[in-house]
């Protein structure tokens, strides 16, 4: 407990606002009110996209290890970087990486979709019954309403490349690997993971592995820019 409260202001809020999300997310689909579609970040053609999702996607957790895993991170990172930095930065680097992460992960969208949404454009070109055209856009909508972005994952590999490149001979201990490794070391191994795991295009696979490479690399782009800052 005293751990927590010794916490700097804005991690200690990220971990709050995202534990009381996930327990009112499940709560509330008790009630029959599904939290993720509402807050989670759609894909911008589909009927349930909200523009505040780009905000509210970061908060939003799947499961009990997905929040988990995420809020220790936060825990480990988020305070030294929030130490070195100031609230007011680094909430704005945590935001920031989080909007890289989802407009990445909509860019890798907008790809795959391409081909499919572009056949179903030409079908709806050339019919002419209203009735099927309905259904052929229910089906189309329906699809797209499926690809839901949550977690601060995208933030998460944010704070991990900036601690990489703040501390990167740092010695971390991973949890189920009891073996010391330096900060830089482990960040670039976990980038090329996600980068491997994001080509094999796994049908079984629901990682948004881009969203993660996108908080990377607007991180990485947001931390030159203020390092060329400094040195101007």
């Amino acid at each position: 407990m005293n751990n927590f409260q010794s916490l700097p202001t804005i991690t200690k809020n990220i971990l709050i606002i995202n534990i009381l999300l996930y327990a009112s997310t499940w709560l509330l689909k008790a009630k029959g009110l599904d939290l993720t579609n509402i807050l989670g970040l759609h894909y911008p053609t589909a009927p349930d996209f909200r523009p505040y999702q780009f905000i509210t996607y970061m908060f939003m957790h799947g499961s009990i290890m997905h929040i988990f895993f995420n809020m220790y991170a936060v825990f480990m990172f988020g305070a030294i970087l929030e130490n070195v930095w100031g609230p007011k930065r680094f909430l704005f680097y945590y935001i920031f990486t989080g909007l890289g992460a989802a407009v990445i992960q909509l860019l890798v969208y907008y790809f795959q979709l391409m081909p499919d949404m572009n056949r179903i454009n030409e079908v709806l070109d050339q019919v002419k019954d209203f009735s099927v055209r309905h259904q052929i856009t229910a089906n189309r909508d329906a699809q797209l309403n499926q690809l839901i972005v949550i977690g601060a994952s995208g933030s998460l590999f944010g704070l991990l490349i900036a601690f990489g490149m703040l501390f990167p001979n740092s010695e971390l201990m991973l949890m189920f690997i009891p073996i010391p490794i330096k900060a830089k070391y482990f960040v670039a191994g976990y980038g090329l993971i996600e980068l491997f795991s994001g080509l094999s295009n796994n049908p079984l696979d629901d990682v948004a592995h881009f969203a993660h490479l996108g908080g990377m690399l607007f991180g990485f782009i947001l931390l030159m820019i203020w390092r060329v800052r400094r040195i101007n």
